[in-house]
């Protein structure tokens, strides 16, 4: 907890709180050129004044303890060696302003997975949630837009299981439906013609571990990039197994694939109910999922939400748009639960 004193102020309802930062962690908290500093004062009501290393804060009682708390949050994230950037400023302001009582700080410095200096990290309170759901659960779905890290942290927290020898492979898949027919009239061989669908997950895996280490671990068959139709058939023990663009499964590829579970092993699913691309108005395996599977032990829903996007800011902003215009015919899992003629469970 850092030094602090409070006082009243001019006014008979504001109040002023001093807070004085450790000068080895100032720069790190308002950031280059002032940017964290510039968006605190975007996020926040109460008036911010920096004098050498004390912020000053001044305002009604409820918005300076709102300041001082997200001070104070991002001050222990930056004495953790942890870069305080605006983003992680607006999400522990989010997570402040919510219901839920948990420290941001605890939420961003929550180690996943390090690599040569780079750690991953949740960045959200919904995120994190969703990252103790891999460790708690044997099946977890990831339902959330783009951007909110879903199949990002999965990879890491598969990579991580293997480097710990939780499991003894790492098994990738996504659905290839853009392909559908057209697939024969691709040029190349069947790998390289599937292999733009499977792209994003290389490139993951390449974040994750030593380039030069992957495909020696992908000829031991350690790890394993394929397409949903590849899992047929298979029982898939002591393996960390990652479903990619889920919505693009059909019921019965869901079925199919959630089936393929064996002993010692975990799933998670990923997706987006909001960019099916299934033809012909076929229903979303995930969706069907998440109807089906509800309330069954052991199995978790996380939902990331546009507040979980770790994107540019914009990204956030567009997912709440399309979500606004396509809003009466694009319910969310809570809104079809307790819809009219569905009984509660």
């Amino acid at each position: 907890m850092t030094p602090r004193e409070t006082s009243a102020a001019s006014s008979d309802t504001s109040v002023r709180s001093s807070i004085n930062v450790p000068p080895d962690l100032v720069v790190g908290l308002l950031g280059s050129a002032d940017e964290n500093l510039r968006a605190l004062e975007r996020l926040l009501t109460a008036d911010i004044h920096v004098r050498g290393n004390a912020l000053t804060l001044t305002g009604e009682p409820a918005d300076v303890a709102l300041a001082e708390r997200a001070v104070s949050e991002l001050i222990a994230v930056a004495a953790g060696g942890q870069t305080v950037t605006p983003e992680a400023v607006r999400h522990s302001v989010n997570m402040l302003t919510g219901t839920d009582e948990e420290s941001p700080a605890e939420v961003l410095t929550l180690d996943i997975l390090s690599r040569r200096g780079k750690t991953i990290r949740p960045k959200t309170l919904n995120q994190k949630r969703y990252v103790d759901a891999i460790d708690a659960h044997t099946i977890v779905f990831g339902i959330g837009p783009a951007g909110t890290g879903k199949t990002y942290l999965a990879m890491a927290k598969a990579v991580k299981a293997l480097q710990s020898k939780q499991v003894s492979r790492i098994i990738l898949t996504r659905p290839a439906v853009e392909a559908g027919e057209r697939l024969g009239f691709l040029p190349g061989t069947l790998s390289e013609k599937i292999d733009p669908y499977l792209r994003p997950l290389y490139d993951a895996l390449h974040d994750m571990m030593d380039a030069e280490l992957i495909p020696k671990l992908m000829t031991a068959g350690v790890i394993e990039v394929a397409p949903l139709a590849y899992m047929r058939g298979r029982s898939l023990n002591d393996a960390f197994i990652i479903l990619d663009e889920a919505q693009n499964t059909t019921a019965e590829q869901m079925k199919m694939f959630l089936t393929r579970l064996g002993f010692g092993s975990k799933i998670v699913v990923t997706g987006d109910v909001t960019q099916v691309d299934l033809p012909g108005g076929a229903k979303s395996g995930l969706r069907a999922a998440v109807d089906v599977l509800e309330g069954i032990d052991d199995i978790h829903f996380a939902e990331l939400t546009s507040a979980d996007v770790v994107r540019h800011r914009l990204v956030s902003e567009i997912v709440d748009a399309y979500a606004r215009a396509e809003e009466p015919t694009s319910l969310n899992r809570s809104q079809r639960r307790t819809g009219p003629g569905r009984p509660r469970r």
